[in-house]
């Protein structure tokens, strides 16, 4: 490490600037916390590169969600050598070409994030240059916006990327129910509100009353799993639940991971950051393991009856990892199944070409489920909203093909 050698002063200067890269990284890093990340350093000792690293996470990082960007930015900044080469070859455009039988690793989350806050700020000049070269041989910031993965957005993109979704536009999805309300123009007659007009006149004119069945959103479930794998997923699917929220009346949010949690006040403030940081706040198991038959279950037992009513579409979003008790995974899905009318299961690890529906824990959920979609970028969001107005997806988000491949 390069800063065990140096004096104390140059040590803080590089704890400093570590933390600055931080806060372009999307961390909240105060002056407070460099001082405090300072002393902690000078009290724990930096013999070790373990207890220096320590010290460092306990002051700065004060989420579950950054500890990924921590563990990105503590590895680049603080190597002994390659630094400028692996940030050349994290950001270089030119790749180097696949070797056969050689798998392609993405980068991993919050990398691309932490490489940019890194890297020195460029001059207004040569911005406005690259800028003009992008908008005429590439494709445009937008198109690519679209396209990329949640994971691997940089803290700027993931901010243009959360008002994508809140100005997303929804589809009319609604659905004759058994109930009628006054209508001028309505086919049926109402016997009662004629016969109640008529005793206004003594009966000598008799005015129609018309009425017509009434159409309304079906309820919207979402069972959210915010396990460490999933937590990036999730924080970003939140806001598509917020703006979901806000243009429908009846939407509840539940989030599990080794317990359930019932989110839907939160995600009714008008603020998303607000909202987020109060679901946040209400669940103690953040980016923690995952058990989602017993979850489930508990959504039977205690919320079924509440909230899938009339007609009712589930969301999951979970990636289906489940270790153990398959069968009783099995039977909760089953039971959630019968008492929806759709459930849409949304599966980030659908983003990889080479998926194939192994595990046993998602071979027991996808017979019970309507569709089996991805949604780890924003097409694939939009492609969610559309599938909300009742429209049947074709075969590529049917699940008995998955089960076909591995059958």
């Amino acid at each position: 490490m390069t800063a065990t050698n140096e004096p104390a002063g140059a040590l803080a200067e590089n704890i400093m600037h570590f933390a600055r890269a931080l806060r372009a990284a999307g961390m909240a890093v105060g002056p407070g916390s460099i001082i405090d990340a300072v002393n902690a350093v000078e009290v724990a000792g930096v013999t070790r590169r373990e207890d220096f690293r320590a010290a460092l996470q306990s002051v700065f990082v004060t989420k579950y969600e950054h500890l990924v960007i921590f563990d990105q930015a503590f590895n680049i900044f603080w190597k002994r050598r390659g630094f400028m080469e692996k940030l050349i070859a994290m950001l270089s455009p030119v790749a180097e070409p696949e070797r056969e039988n050689e798998p392609v690793q993405k980068p991993k989350a919050g990398a691309t994030r932490v490489a940019q806050a890194l890297l020195p700020r460029k001059d207004p000049e040569q911005a406005q240059t690259e800028l003009e070269i992008d908008q005429r041989f590439t494709m445009s910031e937008t198109e690519v916006l679209q396209k990329k993965d949640f994971a691997q957005m940089t803290a700027e993109e993931m901010s243009a990327a959360t008002r994508a979704i809140q100005q997303l536009q929804l589809s009319d999805d609604e659905v004759r129910t058994r109930r009628f309300a006054a209508d001028l123009r309505g086919l049926r007659i109402d016997p009662r509100r004629t016969f109640r007009r008529s005793l206004r006149a003594g009966g000598q004119n008799i005015e129609l009353a018309r009425r017509e069945r009434q159409t309304r959103h079906p309820p919207v479930v979402a069972i959210c799993d915010i396990s460490g794998s999933m937590a990036d997923y999730t924080r970003i699917f939140l806001h598509f639940l917020h703006a979901l929220t806000e243009k429908r009346r009846r939407v509840h949010t539940f989030l599990f991971g080794t317990r359930l949690s019932n989110v839907t006040r939160a995600l009714r403030h008008k603020d998303p950051d607000e909202a987020l940081a109060l679901c946040t706040a209400e669940v103690e198991d953040w980016s923690g393991g995952t058990r989602i038959g017993i979850c489930l279950h508990r959504f039977n037992r205690d919320w079924s009856r509440r909230v899938l009513g009339q007609g009712a579409i589930v969301l999951l979003f979970t990636d289906g990892l489940e270790r153990e008790g398959t069968q009783e995974l099995a039977r909760e899905m089953e039971r959630l199944h019968k008492s929806s009318r759709r459930v849409i299961w949304l599966n980030p690890l659908l983003r990889y070409d080479r998926f194939e529906a192994l595990a046993q824990g998602i071979r027991a959920m996808l017979p019970h489920v309507d569709e089996f979609r991805p949604v780890h970028n924003l097409s694939s969001i939009k492609a969610l909203a559309e599938a909300l107005s009742g429209e049947r997806a074709g075969r590529a988000t049917d699940p008995k093909v998955w089960l076909r491949r591995v059958a």
